[in-house]
C-alpha cells in the first residue's frame, strides 16, 4: 500500500480520485473512514421509508461559484446531479423576517438612517466587488474593528455584530476580516444542490474511486501512525499496514497528535491549539411550513433564541422528496465546552424547539413528525488575524504524513467546495514527494 487516506469525506475522496487520475494504481491506495458511511459532515440520512432523498445531518448547499466541487463533479461525469435554485434568504430583525439578499433590500432596513445604509452598502460593496481582494492585508485586522470603523457603529451593531457573535461566541471580536471578506466575496443568491442530496453525490464519488481499484473501508478509524525504516507503519483497530509511503489525515486536527505520537511536541501542541466552534443541529420533519417560503433565516445572537439559523430545506427542495414532510433545520454554533454537546438528546432537542413559537406563534409540538439531533465539537475553525501566515502546511514534520483540514483553507469558510480543493492540493503534494 503506497497511500492511506484517513477520512472518506469530500477531501479524502477527492484526494483518492486525484491520485488515481495521476497514475497511482487504485490498488495501492486505501481510504479508511471512522464512521459507517462516506461524506463526513456532509453525510446524510433518511428519516422515513417514504423519503426518496437523504437529508444532510448538517445543512448543506453550494454557491454557484463553488468552482472546485463543480469542476470535480464534471471530471467524474456526475454533472447531471447538480440542480440550481433561487431560494429566499432573510434576517430576523425586530421580530420579523427581513430580506437582505440584494442591494435594494439594504435600503429597507428599519431603524437606520439613509446615510447609515449608504455607508453600510459601500463597505459591503468594496468587500464584495474589489477586483483583487487584498486577503493578506485583510488578515491584519479583525472584522469587528474594520466593520465598526468603515460601516459605522449603528449599522454594525444593528446587523453584523450579533451575527459574528452568534457564530463565534465570545471569540467574535477575534475573527479576521479576511474570513468575513471571503464570505461576502463568495456568496451568491442562487444556490446549488445535488439530486438525491449530498449523500447521493458522496456515494457516487466513492463508487468512482472504488471502480478505480481503491478500497474504502468503513468503521475503520486510524489509530496509530509511526515511522518505520523510511516509510510508515499504520494501524486501524486489528488491521495494520507496513511500508506505507504516504498517509493523508483529513479529520479533526487535535486527534492527529494522539494518532502520530512521533510528531514533535511543539507541532502536537499546535494541533491541540487549533481553535474551533462546535455545532448542534436539530433536523425536524414538520407537517406544515414554518417559514412560509423563506429558505434561510439568520438569527442574531441578541434575539434571545436558542438557534443561530433556521433553514427550511423544503422551501428550496420539494417536500415530495421527503414523503411530504417539511424539513426544518434548527442550528447553532457552540463553544467546545458547551453542555449541549453532551446533554441527553431529548433535552437539547426540546430546548431548541422551545424557540419556534417566537418565530411562528401558532407552532406547537403536534407539528413535529420526526426529529434527529446531530452535534460535533469540530465544526467551524476560528480564523484569527494572521491565520493566512501561520496556517499549518499540508506536510507535517513526520516524513510521509500529510494533513488536509478545514483549518487550512484560508481565507475561505469551511465547506465541501474547499474540502475538495484541499484534498486535491494534498494529492498534488503527495505526488511531488513520491516522485522525488
Amino acid at each position: 500500500m503506497r497511500v492511506l487516506i484517513a477520512g472518506a469525506g469530500p477531501a479524502g475522496l477527492a484526494a483518492a480520485a486525484s491520485l488515481q487520475q495521476a497514475g497511482i494504481p487504485g490498488s495501492e491506495i486505501a481510504v479508511l473512514e471512522a464512521g459507517p458511511r462516506a461524506g463526513g459532515l456532509a453525510s446524510g440520512f433518511r428519516g422515513a421509508e417514504t423519503w426518496e432523498w437523504a437529508i444532510e445531518r448538517y445543512y448543506h448547499h453550494l454557491f454557484t461559484n463553488d468552482t472546485d466541487i463543480l469542476a470535480f463533479t464534471r471530471e467524474l461525469d456526475l454533472q447531471d446531479m447538480v440542480e440550481i435554485h433561487s431560494p429566499v434568504t432573510a434576517y430576523w430583525h425586530r421580530g420579523r423576517p427581513l430580506r437582505l439578499d440584494s442591494p435594494a433590500s439594504l435600503l429597507a432596513v428599519p431603524g437606520l438612517s439613509l446615510p447609515d445604509k449608504v455607508r453600510m452598502g459601500m463597505a459591503l460593496a468594496w468587500l464584495r466587488w474589489h477586483p483583487r481582494p487584498p486577503w493578506h492585508r485583510h488578515d491584519t485586522v479583525t472584522a469587528h474593528a474594520w466593520l465598526e470603523r468603515w460601516m459605522g457603529r449603528r449599522a454594525y451593531e444593528a446587523l453584523w455584530r450579533s451575527l459574528l457573535e452568534g457564530k463565534f461566541g465570545r471569540r467574535y471580536r477575534d475573527v479576521s476580516l479576511a474570513w468575513f471578506a471571503a464570505r461576502i466575496y463568495k456568496r451568491t443568491s442562487r444556490l446549488g444542490y445535488f439530486r438525491g442530496g449530498f449523500q447521493a453525490w458522496t456515494d457516487a464519488v466513492r463508487e468512482r474511486v472504488e471502480q478505480g481499484g481503491t478500497e474504502v473501508g468503513f468503521n475503520t478509524p486510524l489509530t496509530l501512525v509511526e515511522p518505520q525504516g523510511g516509510t510508515l507503519a499504520v494501524r486501524s483497530g486489528q488491521r495494520s499496514w507496513e511500508g506505507v509511503q504516504a498517509v493523508l489525515y483529513t479529520g479533526p486536527p487535535n486527534l492527529l497528535g494522539r494518532i502520530a505520537p512521533a510528531l514533535p511536541a511543539t507541532y502536537r501542541a499546535r494541533l491541540a491549539g487549533e481553535a474551533h466552534m462546535g455545532a448542534v443541529v436539530l433536523t425536524a420533519a414538520l407537517d406544515r411550513s414554518l417559514l412560509n417560503g423563506v429558505y434561510w433565516l439568520s438569527i442574531p445572537a441578541d434575539a434571545g433564541l436558542p438557534f443561530l439559523a433556521l433553514v427550511e430545506h423544503t422551501a428550496m427542495i420539494p417536500k415530495e422528496r421527503y414523503g411530504g414532510h417539511h424539513i426544518l433545520y434548527l442550528g447553532t454554533y457552540v463553544e467546545q465546552d458547551h453542555p449541549w454537546l453532551s446533554l441527553p438528546e431529548q433535552e437539547v432537542a426540546e430546548a431548541l424547539l422551545a424557540g419556534l413559537p417566537r418565530i411562528h406563534p401558532g407552532f406547537d409540538g403536534s407539528w413535529v413528525r420526526g426529529r434527529w439531533l446531530n452535534r460535533t465539537a469540530w465544526a467551524q475553525p476560528i480564523p484569527v488575524p494572521g491565520s493566512g501566515r501561520t496556517r499549518l502546511p499540508l506536510h507535517t514534520p513526520l516524513s510521509g504524513l500529510y494533513l488536509a483540514t478545514m483549518s487550512q483553507v484560508w481565507p475561505w469558510d469551511r465547506g465541501t467546495n474547499y474540502a475538495v480543493r484541499i484534498g486535491k492540493q494534498a494529492a498534488r503534494r503527495i505526488l511531488v514527494d513520491l516522485r522525488g
